[in-house]
């Protein structure tokens, strides 16, 4: 059996680690010792030097040579939440040790959340909910009916095919849409394999009734999105942001969005988050903010993400590769 131990904030150990979880763990590993955070971890040193596999997800431990050498047996690490940016190092990529991350299950709500955005904000229905409430009345039909997009025949863009990109695609097949997708990383051959048309991004704004951005945060995106890419949307468009909040000009968008009270924003990220107290955000009329809540936030959400690392530790006890290994080369391109 091998030994591990779980080293995250309580918050997170209780979702993603529940109790049902945990008894599966625990048939294949011996738990050394209490629940650790990064902080707590550095008081318990000694229980890291016979540790085999440690569960982490958020707050969990920075991978540093410090941290490696006092856990000299290390086999593994199972991160039961998306990115794992804040945990690796290049001393831990150069030790070889397998790292998996549930990132794949946290797409699942993420992608949920877009679709329903992306059907509602065809519909108008931001906008038009306010100004039914301002108007007391349903006269602003009349006013805009023939120019909402609707969810027959309109363009959808897809910024970044990742996992969450591709997924949201997928959802979007069973309507009668047309997808487009911007991703340098993918060819115009799998972009047809996938069932959207690949194009450059500042066509993809030009084009799309709903745009969706999915771009990892790195230092080569920051700013990615521009306010000519707002002002050059279609009337009646939206942009929906569940990636990061810096891959936005923020200050460009904000002054775009004031010139074009016809567009929707949906903002579930932004930087810094939350906006500034005395940020327009807050108060534009045509930006809906969500508190970063596309992610998995449920119980259930939670939970699913501690069961994939269940099954991948399934596969790692079996010596089967493990299907959501993060590598050094793919971590580059990641959020």
């Amino acid at each position: 059996m091998l030994n591990g131990l779980f080293i995250l904030h309580d918050e997170a150990c209780r979702k993603i680690y529940t109790p049902e979880v945990r008894k599966e763990i625990e048939k294949h590993v011996h738990i050394l010792g209490p629940q650790l955070d990064a902080r707590t971890v550095r008081d318990h040193e000694a229980l890291l030097e016979g540790v085999e596999v440690i569960f982490s997800g958020w707050g969990g431990p920075k991978l540093d040579a410090s941290f490696l050498e006092a856990a000299p047996r290390l086999k593994a690490v199972f991160y039961g939440a998306g990115s794992v940016k804040s945990m690796v190092t290049e001393d831990f990529w150069d030790r070889n040790i397998p790292i998996t991350s549930a990132y794949a299950a946290n797409a699942v709500p993420v992608a949920e959340y877009v679709l329903s955005q992306i059907l509602f904000l065809l519909r108008g229905g931001w906008l038009l909910a306010q100004r039914v409430k301002q108007d007391r009345n349903y006269g602003v039909m009349r006013e805009w009916g023939g120019e909402l997009p609707g969810t027959c025949g309109s363009t959808v863009g897809i910024v970044s095919l990742g996992m969450i990109g591709r997924r949201v695609r997928e959802l979007l097949r069973p309507f009668d849409l047309h997808v487009l997708a911007y991703d340098p990383y993918v060819s115009q051959e799998q972009g047809e394999a996938l069932g959207v048309e690949m194009c450059g991004l500042e066509e993809l704004f030009r084009r799309s009734d709903v745009i969706t951005l999915h771009t990892p945060w790195l230092k080569e995106t920051e700013g990615l999105i521009t306010g000519e890419h707002f002002a050059s949307m279609k009337r009646r468009a939206s942009f929906i942001n569940t990636a990061r909040g810096a891959v936005v000009r923020e200050q460009e968008m904000i002054e775009a969005l004031r010139k074009r009270p016809d567009l929707q924003a949906v903002l579930d990220v932004t930087y810094p988050e939350p906006p500034e107290p005395d940020s327009p955000l807050f108060t534009l009329p045509n930006v809906m903010l969500t508190p970063h809540i596309a992610g998995s936030m449920t119980v259930n959400e939670c939970q699913r993400m501690g069961m994939y690392m269940v099954e991948e530790l399934r596969r790692f006890v079996d010596g089967q590769p493990l299907q959501w290994e993060i590598r050094r080369e793919r971590a580059a391109t990641m959020a």
